[in-house]
């Protein structure tokens, strides 16, 4: 997708910084040079999911989702306008990798900020507060919570640790396994099971889809916190403050809420308490 020329001025970039040799750790990362500064170079690495509707869904060359809206908006305050970004597939397993060796300056794909994690990358944010919750049919007012699950039918990824908390907590419940959410999204909507659990923001993702639209509702009635934050290289303080600071300003010029309604509103998807999140000190 980029030019001859483009191609160009990066290689020369990159040859530039391994001439200096500024405590880099490795001489290969292949990251765009846009860590750590404010828009000097020709362009960004973002990481995002591309199979989660409502929050990083690849659809061709079209890139949409919170998540989606949430990097752009950052990269915009970073001095790089949309055509600048180049988005990279960031599967769950491979984020801290992704940004360890440079093939990307930052991940936004709904990457909860833990404590494990912190030893490994550095965050900014939260930009947002989810929950685990369950995924039902808009006709079903049965299950409202967890605790009238028993005897229901649960879907969840396998080896979900979402499922496994439900059914350590309700033994009753009947957990079916399914290799992937949209085969539990399509079991929930054939009557194949009675429930779907996971973070209620993919829940909402899911519902919000065109072919779901008033058939699923997310209860609303979260049972976790995950707090999504923005990973960054381990240790660099100064992109860290710059990412908080335009998290920030989404929150409070009104651009986060317009990408919540954009992206998980039409499942009537309200995000649960302790929302639009207060950036922390970078961590």
């Amino acid at each position: 997708m980029k030019s001859t020329r483009f191609g160009l001025v990066a290689a020369a970039a990159v040859l530039a910084l391994t001439a200096s040799a500024c405590g880099s750790d490795d001489g290969g990362s292949g990251g765009s040079g846009g860590s750590g500064d404010s828009g000097g170079g020709d362009g960004i690495k973002i990481g995002i999911k591309f199979d989660q509707p409502g929050l990083g869904l690849k659809k061709g060359n079209e890139y949409t989702g919170m998540d989606v809206d949430v990097a752009t908006y950052v990269a915009q305050q970073l001095g790089y306008d949309a055509d600048k970004i180049e988005w990279v597939q960031a599967p769950s397993a491979q984020r801290e990798t992704l940004i360890s060796t440079g093939q990307v300056d930052m991940v936004v794909a709904t990457y909860s900020i833990t404590d494990e994690r912190k030893q490994k990358v550095s965050f900014a944010g939260p930009y947002f507060i989810a929950g685990q919750d369950l995924l039902v049919r808009s006709d079903d007012s049965s299950i409202t919570g967890p605790d009238t699950l028993d005897g229901k039918k649960l879907c969840s990824v396998t080896g979900s640790t979402s499922a496994q908390k439900v059914k350590d907590k309700v033994p009753g419940v009947n957990l079916q396994e399914f290799a992937t959410y949209s085969e539990c999204v399509a079991g929930l909507v054939s009557g194949a099971v009675d429930a779907l659990t996971t973070d209620d923001t993919i829940l909402a993702g899911y519902a919000s889809q065109d072919q779901y639209k008033g058939k699923l509702k997310v209860v609303g009635a979260p049972f976790s916190e995950e707090r999504y934050g923005i990973g960054l290289k381990k240790g660099d303080t100064e992109m860290c403050t710059k990412v908080t600071d335009a998290i920030k300003k989404m929150i409070n010029d009104g651009d986060w809420q317009t990408a919540v309604d954009d992206n998980l509103g039409a499942a009537g998807y309200k995000p649960p308490a302790g929302n639009p999140p207060t950036p922390d000190a970078c961590s």
